[in-house]
């Protein structure tokens, strides 16, 4: 079974080191700051001018004031600020940003992204911060399905969507696995429990290498089902 989007969140939450400053993209990573475990302290970014993010807040309790990127509701933790839009990209492009967590329609084996556009003028192409954070930040993980609604696989050897940016994505979440990126290529170091090794490969149109050692990820009991799905 498939991960959801918030328990994908939780994988990404659980890597992210104590006191780290981290971007969150619009659409599922920003699921993440509802998932981090209550003894880590990490200062949450967004581009649209705010540090020290804090998750959602409850229904009808949010400040019309304070959105995320995605335009959603936040909370702002004790100590944090919001200034302008151009200081958050002066971080940004700076390298102040330890990791950005983005989505992509894309992730090649070299670490190429393509988040930005697949073409279809139908969906006008809006790159927004992605550029600036994919090459800014001092890590990229990207959070997205392992394929398309229409089953096309997402990880693959080459992008056939135009490139956001080449070679700079260090990590990738699925709802089936969790894989770096290295010198030789894609490394699967933690994988849901009901999939097999084979089953991963086929559903990838990458070469997929195992570490010695691979995490089991809980598959999700039906009940989880009901999480959000974006």
């Amino acid at each position: 079974m498939n991960l959801t989007p918030t328990q994908v969140a939780a994988q990404v939450a659980r890597d992210i080191p104590d006191g780290a400053y981290v971007n969150l993209g619009i659409g599922q990573p920003v699921l993440v700051g509802n998932e981090v475990p209550h003894d880590r302290e990490i200062v949450f970014h967004s581009e649209n001018g705010m540090l020290g993010m804090g998750p959602a807040p409850a229904p009808g309790e949010g400040n019309t004031d304070l959105i995320n990127a995605a335009k959603g509701p936040v909370t702002l933790l004790p100590g944090g600020s919001y200034f302008h839009h151009t200081d958050s990209f002066l971080m940004m492009r700076g390298g102040h940003i330890d990791i950005s967590v983005l989505g992509a329609f894309e992730v090649s084996a070299a670490g190429d992204l393509a988040n930005w556009s697949t073409g279809d003028m139908s969906k006008p192409p809006a790159v927004g911060g992605a550029m600036d954070l994919s090459v800014g930040a001092k890590q990229l993980f990207v959070m997205m399905t392992h394929r398309t609604k229409g089953g096309t696989p997402k990880i693959v050897e080459r992008c056939s969507y135009p490139l956001t940016a080449a070679r700079v994505v260090s990590r990738i979440y699925t709802d089936l696995a969790v894989l770096d990126i290295d010198d030789s290529g894609l490394v699967v170091t933690a994988m849901v429990e009901s999939l097999s090794p084979d089953r991963l490969r086929e559903l990838t149109a990458a070469p997929l290498r195992f570490a010695e050692e691979v995490r089991t990820i809980p598959a999700p009991r039906t009940a989880d089902r009901s999480a959000p799905t974006m």
